[in-house]
């Protein structure tokens, strides 16, 4: 069994004027998005979960409320495939747990990939969490959604 779970970086500044999209920092609200969802993810997550970030400022900032180790990994910067972002989480080979903090579109392709979904992705909420398991049942493997949580519930 292997837990994947997806958290969108929480509300970040709009780009000023020549500013790098990468430099973009959350907003007062997202940080408290974070925060929020950091609070509740504390309790769920199992000890051992590996955390992978995006290197953009808002998703390390987001990754930061949490306050556990994680690794900054370049495949998860927009324009990321859903491909590179399974082969990084190991899906579904690795055993555990990962989290991955990042960005649309691409969580939401990926979430539309994992559970067949007709449409190419699906909407994630700034600051959400979206939680996919991985299971084998009479010799198929499925994936099941454990469930969704956005910080605005929390």
């Amino acid at each position: 069994m292997m837990d994947l779970i997806l958290w969108r970086h929480a509300e970040a500044e709009d780009a000023a004027d020549g500013m790098d999209d990468t430099a973009r920092p959350l907003t007062a609200r997202g940080e408290k998005q974070a925060a929020r969802m950091a609070a509740w993810l504390d309790r769920q997550l199992p000890e051992g979960l590996r955390v992978l970030a995006s290197p953009a400022r808002r998703t390390e900032q987001t990754a930061s409320a949490l306050g556990r180790k994680f690794k900054m990994r370049a495949e998860l910067l927009p324009g990321g495939t859903v491909e590179e972002l399974l082969e990084l989480a190991q899906w579904p080979r690795a055993r555990g747990t990962v989290l991955i903090v990042g960005h649309q579109p691409l969580l939401g392709q990926t979430i539309a990939q994992l559970l067949g979904l007709q449409a190419p992705e699906c909407a994630v909420r700034k600051g959400a969490v979206w939680w996919l398991r991985q299971r084998q049942r009479l010799d198929q493997s499925q994936t099941v959604l454990m469930t969704v949580q956005s910080p605005e519930f929390l």
